[in-house]
């Protein structure tokens, strides 16, 4: 595994206007901090968060920043800028997701679905990593939080669409 990745990414946010993802992530090459700005196309509020962070994830020109940035915190904002379509407040939408995303240790196993199974062991997984995961695990690189800027400031999220520049 000896390859460095070029860029780490350090916070991720989504801005609602206009729809983009945003990462705050460092050039390793130049040792500098950046921002990059991925347009959100095609998305509304019946779109599938899943499917739209896979693609976002995948996507050749974007790939290589997103390298650190798992794919269920990009299911995460997706999930706020369809709750924001949907014409949630960003507290509804996160409450919302914290719901789907917590186990309910009531819950009867036996009676959900393949599909919902697998989540719930996906979610068990994640939360038992997470436990596990030490300082000194090499796969700990670092601790990204998922940060918005206030409300009103999201009204007016005057960045520049696919600039690169420093911040």
């Amino acid at each position: 595994a000896g390859t460095t990745m070029t860029f780490s990414a350090q916070k991720c946010g989504v801005c609602f206007q206009p729809p983009s993802i945003i990462l705050i992530y460092k050039d390793n090459s130049q040792d500098k901090t950046r921002q990059r700005i991925m347009p959100i196309r095609n998305f509304s509020k019946f779109s599938d968060c899943s499917r739209a962070a896979e693609e976002l994830k995948n996507n050749p020109r974007h790939k290589a920043y997103l390298e650190g940035v798992s794919l269920r915190q990009l299911q995460k904002l997706y999930s706020l800028l369809r709750g924001h379509l949907k014409g949630q407040s960003l507290a509804e939408s996160l409450q919302k997701f914290r719901q789907e995303e917590t186990i309910d240790p009531e819950e009867d196993m036996n009676k959900l679905d393949d599909k919902e199974l697998a989540k719930r062991k996906s979610i068990m997984d994640e939360l038992f990593k997470k436990n596990r995961k030490e300082k000194d695990d090499p796969d700990f690189i670092y601790n990204i939080e998922v940060e918005f800027p206030q409300d009103e400031q999201l009204e007016s999220c005057g960045w520049d669409i696919e600039s690169d520049e420093e911040i």
